[in-house]
């Protein structure tokens, strides 16, 4: 998931409006990226890989917009997978069931 939003090729253009030039896009990719985590879109790795910051950065964030952190079996999987896309040379390997 390397740098997310290029691998995508995706652009995001908002109207000019007072409420959209308030904030920069680092911090408009930070909110969605917090969007999607809360809404159980985005996994805990590829959310902060999506906003462009580190794990402990992006749990500040979450922190900051009281949202609620969600971390189960799926979850711990979705940021294996995560992690192995980003650091192919050292696999991580979940345990069987």
């Amino acid at each position: 998931m390397r740098g997310l939003c290029q691998a995508v090729g995706m652009k995001l253009e908002l109207p000019d409006t007072p409420s959209s030039e308030q904030f920069t896009p680092d911090e408009l990719r930070l909110e969605l990226a917090c969007a999607l985590y809360a809404r159980h879109k985005l996994g805990t790795m590829a959310a902060a890989e999506f906003a462009g910051v580190d794990f402990f950065a992006f749990q500040r964030a979450l922190r900051e917009r009281g949202v609620p952190k969600h971390y189960d079996v799926e979850e711990l999987r979705r940021d294996v997978e995560t992690l192995n896309q980003l650091f192919p040379d050292s696999p991580i390997a979940l345990p069987s069931h």
